[in-house]
C-alpha cells in the first residue's frame, strides 16, 4: 500500500514547494522507490486553461489532455513519471462534482456541506489512481491560512488520522527571513505558520526552510523546540545554482533520510545520484554558449514559459552549452525599427500564445529569421505565424490572416469547422465556453520521408501534446509548398498540419504542438537538441 507525503508551505507564496514536491520524488525514486505526484489547488476555477499566464504562469498539458497547474511539470521532468487528469485537482473541480452529484439526488435528501462532503471529495481524489506507487506526493498550493485552503487542509488531517502515521508523513516548507540591519535570522515567521498548521490539527513531521544563509546550529534547535520536531527534521532549503542541483542539496541536507526515518524505513538503500552529479556538471562547466532570442507576449512573466525555458535548457545540455535567453515583447516588433534587439542573437523562437495582441510582432520575427538565415523555431501560435508570414510573403497571398485575428481577411488559420464548411468565418459568441474547448492532449503526427524533421527524430510516426483552437488550413498547403514552405508533418488522416519547414534554411520549424511539454533534462526533446545545436553552427559563423 502506498505511503503518503503531504506537502503544504507557509509564511509566503513562491517558496518552491512544487520544486521541493520534485526533488523529494527524485530522491526517492534513486533509492528504488516507485513515486507518484499531485497537485491540490484550492482556486475555484475548474483548470488553468482560462486563467491569463499573468495570473498562474504556464498551463502544463497531460497526455490525456488535461490543463494543469505547472508544477506538474517539474513532476514530469524531475521523475519522468507522466501526469494525467487524476494528478491535479481544483476547488472549481470538486465542487463541480458535488453540483453535479446534488442535482442529480445522490445525496438522497441530505444537506451537502463542507464537512463530509467536500473534503470526502478530496480525500477520494488523494487516494484514487495510485497504483502500485510505493509513494505518493501530494502538494497543497496556497500557504496555510489562506481561507479558500482550509477544506484541503482539513481533508489531509483527516487522512493523516486514519492512515497512521506509518502510512502519513508532513513536510512544511517555512521562510527564514535574514534581516540585513539586524545582521540575524528570524524564526518567528516560521514558529508563527507552524502554530497555524497545528491549530488546524496538523502537526508537521519535517520543516523545510527557506533561507538566504545557512542556518546557525542555535535556530535549528530553536525552530525544532518551538515548532515540536526534531532537530534533524528542520531542513535547510537554501537557493541553488541550477534548479537541477535542488536533489543533490536536498539529500545533503538530509530530507529523503528524514522522510524514510519518519515512516520508520531504517532499510532503505542508498540513492544512486550519480546522473544528478552529472548533470549538475554539465550544467555548471558548458562548453560555450549562445543566445536565443524568445519574441512573445507574456515576457513580464517568465512563468508563463517555464516548460519552455527548461526544454532549451535541455538543449543545452545535449550540447554541452549554456543557453542564454533574450526575452523580447512582440509588440516591439510592430513598430518602426524592431530587429535591432535580433542583430546579435544566434536563434529565434517564437513560442505559443493566444489573441492579437503582438501577432504582427510575430510574423515580422519569423520574417527576419527567413529572410537573415538565423535557425528559426515556431511553436503553437508561433508557428501559425510563421504560416501567416510565408502565405504573405512567400506564396503572395496579400490579406493572409487567421480567424483568430481578423475576420476580414484571407483565413490561412482558422477553426477547423471554418474550412470544413467552405471558409466560412466561424464567429464565437461571448456566452460560449472557453475553458476546454480547445485541442488537448497527446495526438499522433506522420513526418514526411526526407523531411528535416524525421531525420531529427529518427521515426516517421510521433505523438505531441497539443493546446490550441485554431489549425492550419489544408486548403493552402499546395500553394505554400510551391513558394517554399513544406508540410514535413501531417495528422495520420492528412487533414490537419502538425510541422511546417523550409528545407533551403539552416533551421526553420513550426510546430503545432509543444514539444517543450515532453522535454526531460535526461532525455532532451530532440527538436530543442537540433535546434540549440543549430544555434551554436550559427554563433561559430558570426
Amino acid at each position: 500500500m502506498p505511503r503518503y507525503i503531504f506537502i503544504t508551505g507557509g509564511v509566503v507564496s513562491s517558496l518552491g514547494k512544487g520544486l521541493a514536491s520534485a526533488a523529494l520524488g527524485a530522491l526517492l525514486q534513486a533509492r528504488g522507490y516507485s513515486v507518484r505526484l499531485r497537485k491540490l489547488d484550492p482556486y475555484l476555477n475548474v483548470d488553468p486553461g482560462t486563467m491569463s499566464p499573468y495570473q498562474h504562469g504556464e498551463c502544463y498539458v497531460t497526455d490525456d489532455g488535461a490543463e494543469t497547474d505547472l508544477d506538474l511539470g517539474h513532476y514530469e521532468r524531475f521523475t519522468g513519471v507522466p501526469a494525467s487528469q487524476s494528478d491535479n485537482i481544483t476547488t472549481g473541480r470538486v465542487y463541480q462534482r458535488i453540483i453535479e452529484r446534488e442535482r442529480r439526488g445522490d445525496y438522497l435528501g441530505a444537506t451537502v456541506q463542507v464537512i463530509p462532503h467536500v473534503t470526502d471529495i478530496i480525500k477520494q481524489f488523494v487516494l484514487s489512481d495510485a497504483g502500485d506507487a510505493d509513494f505518493v506526493l501530494c502538494e497543497i498550493g496556497g500557504t496555510v491560512g489562506d481561507i479558500e485552503g482550509l477544506p484541503f487542509f482539513e481533508a489531509i488531517r483527516q487522512l493523516g488520522q486514519e492512515l497512521g502515521h506509518e502510512r502519513a508523513v508532513f513536510v512544511h516548507v517555512t521562510l527564514l527571513p535574514f534581516i540585513k540591519v539586524a545582521g540575524e535570522m528570524k524564526t518567528k515567521p516560521t514558529q508563527h505558520s507552524v502554530k497555524e498548521l497545528r491549530s488546524i490539527g496538523i502537526q508537521p513531521d519535517i520543516l523545510l526552510c527557506r533561507c538566504e544563509i545557512p542556518i546557525p546550529p542555535g535556530d535549528k534547535r530553536k525552530i525544532g523546540l518551538f515548532c515540536n520536531v526534531r532537530e534533524s527534521a528542520v531542513i535547510e532549503g537554501m537557493d541553488a545554482a541550477s534548479l537541477y542541483d535542488v536533489p543533490l542539496a536536498y539529500h545533503k541536507e538530509g530530507l529523503d533520510r528524514e522522510v524514510l526515518r519518519c515512516f520508520g524505513i531504517g532499510d532503505a538503500p542508498e540513492p544512486d545520484l550519480t546522473k544528478w552529479h552529472k548533470i549538475s556538471q554539465t550544467i555548471a562547466e558548458p562548453d560555450g554558449e549562445v543566445t536565443i532570442g524568445i519574441v512573445g507576449k507574456y515576457v513580464g512573466l517568465l512563468d508563463a514559459y517555464k516548460s519552455l525555458i527548461e526544454a532549451l535548457a535541455h538543449g543545452g545540455i545535449a550540447n554541452g552549452v549554456k543557453v542564454k535567453l533574450r526575452w523580447l515583447d512582440s509588440e516591439q516588433f510592430e513598430k518602426d525599427d524592431p530587429f535591432a534587439p535580433l542583430e546579435d542573437v544566434h536563434a529565434v523562437l517564437v513560442p505559443g500564445g493566444f489573441g492579437g495582441r503582438g501577432a504582427e510582432g510575430k510574423v515580422a520575427a519569423a520574417r527576419f529569421a527567413r529572410e537573415r538565415k538565423i535557425p528559426f523555431f515556431g511553436i503553437c501560435y508561433g508557428m501559425q505565424m510563421a504560416v501567416l508570414e510565408a502565405a504573405r510573403d512567400m506564396a503572395g497571398i496579400e490579406h493572409a490572416t487567421s480567424s483568430e485575428i481578423d475576420e476580414n481577411g484571407e483565413p490561412v488559420i482558422g477553426l477547423l469547422t471554418e474550412w470544413s464548411r467552405g471558409n466560412e468565418v466561424e464567429t464565437r459568441s461571448e456566452a460560449d465556453d472557453k475553458g476546454g474547448t480547445m485541442r488537448l492532449g497527446a495526438y499522433p503526427a506522420v513526418l514526411a520521408e526526407g523531411s528535416r524533421v524525421r531525420e531529427i527524430y529518427g521515426t516517421s510516426h510521433i505523438e505531441e501534446r497539443h493546446r490550441h483552437r485554431y489549425e492550419v488550413n489544408i486548403a493552402y498547403r499546395q500553394r505554400l509548398e510551391e513558394a517554399g514552405l513544406i508540410f514535413s508533418g501531417m495528422s495520420p488522416d492528412g487533414i490537419l498540419p502538425e510541422i511546417v519547414e523550409i528545407r533551403d534554411h539552416p533551421w526553420y520549424i513550426g510546430v503545432q504542438f509543444h514539444p517543450e511539454l515532453k522535454s526531460r533534462p535526461f532525455e532532451p526533446h530532440p527538436l530543442f537538441a537540433s535546434f540549440v545545436a543549430a544555434a551554436l553552427e550559427q554563433s561559430r559563423m558570426v
